[in-house]
């Protein structure tokens, strides 16, 4: 057997290695792109208005995706290729959404905007309602079972390394 086939862990990165970059190599560490919430709007509805960018967002809204989610990694990805900074991206996420809905609007199909919460509440009442009953109908099965007998309480010894001797 081959010393490399033995230690192949030996050609990991070292703990610790993530954080010997110079200051400022990263795009997030250098000054942002775009300062105002101006410049960062005009800067993806440029990205947007494309041809290429409204048949990717239409067919990943058509999977399913919520715009919500679109939106947010949007911005998450502006920021960390230092187009702009966090909160401008924080900002500037209500007016994604809303050209995101838009285009879908315009392509005719259905979307989820992520806002809303679509989930019937009666199917969790019911099954609320249904494991409470069954809870209980476990509870009077053991209370059945197990007839309630009184003992008198024992003085038990203290047990442990620091316990009292009596």
């Amino acid at each position: 057997m081959a010393i490399e086939e033995q230690n192949p862990l030996l050609d990991a990165p070292i703990p610790g290695m993530s954080l010997t970059h110079e200051l400022g190599a990263r795009p997030w560490q250098s000054p942002a792109q775009f300062t105002t919430v101006d410049e960062t709007i005009n800067f993806y509805m440029d990205r947007m208005a494309t041809e290429e960018y409204m048949e990717q967002a239409i067919e990943v809204m058509e999977m399913g995706v919520p715009v919500t989610t679109i939106a947010n990694t949007m911005q998450m990805a502006g920021v960390m290729e230092g187009k702009h900074s966090i909160d401008v991206g924080m900002l500037v996420i209500p007016l994604i959404m809303e050209m995101l809905m838009l285009i879908a609007e315009n392509a005719g199909i259905e979307y989820d905007d992520g806002l809303s919460d679509d989930k019937p509440t009666k199917t969790s009442d019911a099954r609320l309602d249904m494991i409470r009953r069954e809870m209980k109908e476990r509870i009077d099965d053991v209370e059945e079972q197990e007839p309630e007998v009184e003992t008198e309480p024992t003085a038990e010894e203290p047990k442990g390394l620091m316990a009292r001797r009596a």
